[in-house]
């Protein structure tokens, strides 16, 4: 009994090696990916089968399907995802996470052929082991780096298998441990022992690993295995079920959701397996089943349970409904900004960053001008309106900067590190632009309340001014939404066009107030809207520069202005257009 408890304690020393080198695995893996997945999750349709396919492919880039469902109760928690969206998804999760299994197949392979051989997890994964240690200490790169680590985890992982063989193979002549398998004939005991346990270590990779492992001593069949598989898809559930505390109403429908699948499925082919093994007895079932007839029926029951539930999707949206009714939605809190399950996966949650930021982008711009609107023709429900928008851009620069900071502490790709940055030194512009709405708010009351006139020359100016603040606030907003670095290009000219068209201005209201058409007060409520149409155009600029310094990996903003304007035939070409388009 001794030797037994010893060699079961070896074999959870080698599941414990097996979860490490996952997790490094599909870390590394997520972080090559980057934000491809969230678009690849936000690209999606109502089409099944494109959320079937999106679904699988996702869960064998990260290797968890328990993370993608954990990611997909954040993404509908923080409002970003539909729940009708998610059902495909998870369907497809199930069929992706069945490549884990046929990776461990190899550890049963048996021949004596040179290169099948060399498909055995323990003479390749050292080789592996070793070259992903040298990408990682040698290379500069951090692409090469995470492959590194990729292939480090996954030595670690395919080791594991090696390790867990070594831990089981005595085990094959042991009296005690044939008669505890004895016990998993029954099929209930079988799907209530991988629900369990697979449950307990929140891995059905890891769950299915044991089941192969233990299957490598002779002495597990494939009618025990059958049931624990089935058991396996429960268990998966929990992961889920723990993500769902503390979330909205919808968000808690995708764990239903989640487990009303697994559990439907294993039901039917559960009754299913128990009525045709009764009337037509098979004789496969009291077979030694192999590592890789344990693939092949993990799959089986994955695709299976997949293609006979994918027609009723609307189904399960609506048990979930039924479990969590829509009725009592207004009573609780609101989601928050961005869901702290996104943080598990950077690239998931820096994506959002940048989704929630090219919201408040678009804030800025109606909040600008909405300002702009005003100082032409006052009207008070307008004025609420600019100062709606500036409390809201400061929430997002509250809950952005607090997001952002927590995704930095992060092991981030390089892409992923230039997203960060440029999303860091972008927020604050954009909420300095809401101050300086609220500025120009301020002046167009004054105007209103002491019912000042401006001279026709002043209103045509700021006319002009006004056209030429819209452009480049147009410009901004669109070179930061969609990266594109040539419209990007564009802001810097237009903004030494309106430094100059400010200038002429003031001096052209000199000139008036000398010939007597101005009055002083008229010339400070002139110079505070001008300085706010000054700071406005400044604040595009830095979000310009950022967006093209952080595409280049460089973040030297005085560098960059200076080597723009010295002797740019492009800078110069674009300042003339500008130039001519706009005069005072």
């Amino acid at each position: 009994m001794n030797t037994l408890v010893l060699h079961l304690i070896m074999l959870f020393g080698g599941l414990a090696f097996f979860l490490y080198g996952m997790n490094i695995m599909s870390s590394g893996l997520e972080k090559m990916a980057g934000g491809k997945l969230q678009r690849a999750l936000n690209s999606m349709t109502s089409n099944p089968i494109k959320s079937l396919a999106l679904g699988a492919g996702i869960t064998i880039a990260i290797q968890s399907s328990s993370a993608l469902t954990v990611m997909l109760v954040g993404l509908v928690n923080s409002g970003i995802m539909e729940i009708g969206q998610t059902v495909g998804v998870i369907m497809g999760s199930n069929v992706g996470t069945t490549l884990t299994a046929w990776l461990l197949s190899l550890a049963g392979i048996e021949s004596d052929v040179l290169w099948l051989q060399l498909l055995k997890p323990k003479n390749f994964s050292l080789v592996f082991a070793f070259i992903g240690i040298l990408f990682i200490m040698l290379s500069k790169n951090n692409k090469k780096k995470d492959i590194g680590s990729i292939l480090v985890g996954f030595a670690i992982l395919m080791y594991s298998m090696e390790l867990m063989g070594n831990a089981v193979d005595p085990l094959k002549e042991s009296e005690q441990f044939a008669s505890i398998l004895t016990a998993f004939t029954n099929p209930l005991l079988g799907v209530a022992v991988g629900a369990i346990f697979t449950g307990v270590i929140q891995s059905s990779a890891a769950s299915v690993s044991i089941l192969q492992t233990l299957s490598l001593t002779g002495s597990v069949t494939f009618g025990m295995a059958i049931p624990i598989i089935m058991g396996q898809n429960i268990g998966t559930c929990v992961t889920a079920l723990i993500s769902s505390i503390g979330v909205n109403r919808n968000a808690r429908k995708v764990s239903v959701i989640h487990i009303s699948f697994n559990l439907i499925g294993t039901v039917v082919f559960l009754v299913f397996y128990y009525i045709f093994t009764l009337l037509f007895p098979l004789e496969f079932l009291s077979e030694a089943a192999s590592p890789i007839g344990i693939a092949v029926s993990h799959t089986i029951f994955n695709v299976m349970t997949t293609a006979m539930l994918l027609p009723f999707s609307k189904m399960l949206v609506a048990i979930a409904n039924k479990f969590i009714p829509d009725k009592e939605e207004k009573k609780e809190e609101t989601a928050p900004f961005i869901d702290a399950r996104l943080f598990a996966t950077p690239a998931f949650a820096i994506q959002e960053c940048h989704n929630m930021t090219v919201g408040m982008a678009n804030v800025a711009n109606k909040t600008i001008g909405t300002s702009i609107q005003l100082l032409n023709k006052y009207d008070p429900e307008l004025a609420a309106t600019i100062a709606a928008y500036e409390d809201e851009l400061d929430t997002y620069e509250d809950h952005l900067g607090t997001a952002l900071v927590k995704i930095s502490s992060h092991d981030l790709s390089d892409s992923d590190s230039h997203v960060v940055s440029k999303l860091l030194h972008t927020i604050g512009d954009f909420e300095r632009l809401g101050d300086h709405a609220l500025n120009l708010k301020k002046v167009a009351e004054e105007i209103e309340e002491k019912n000042i006139v401006f001279s026709l020359e002043a209103n045509r100016e700021l006319g002009t001014l006004g056209e030429a603040i819209t452009e480049i606030m147009d410009i901004t907003i669109k070179a930061f939404e969609t990266n594109d670095l040539e419209l990007a290009k564009r802001v810097e000219p237009l903004e030494q066009v309106i430094d100059k068209l400010i200038a002429e201005s003031k001096t052209n209201h000199i000139e008036r107030l000398r010939k007597g058409n101005c009055t002083i007060e008229m010339g400070f409520i002139l110079s505070d809207w001008l300085t706010n149409y000054e700071r406005i155009s400044d604040h595009c600029s830095n979000i310009a520069v950022a967006v093209i310094e952080v595409a280049h990996d460089s973040f030297d903003t005085h560098e960059y202005l200076n080597n723009l304007k010295q002797n740019n035939p492009e800078f110069i070409a674009l300042f003339d257009e500008y130039r001519v388009k706009y005069t005072v």
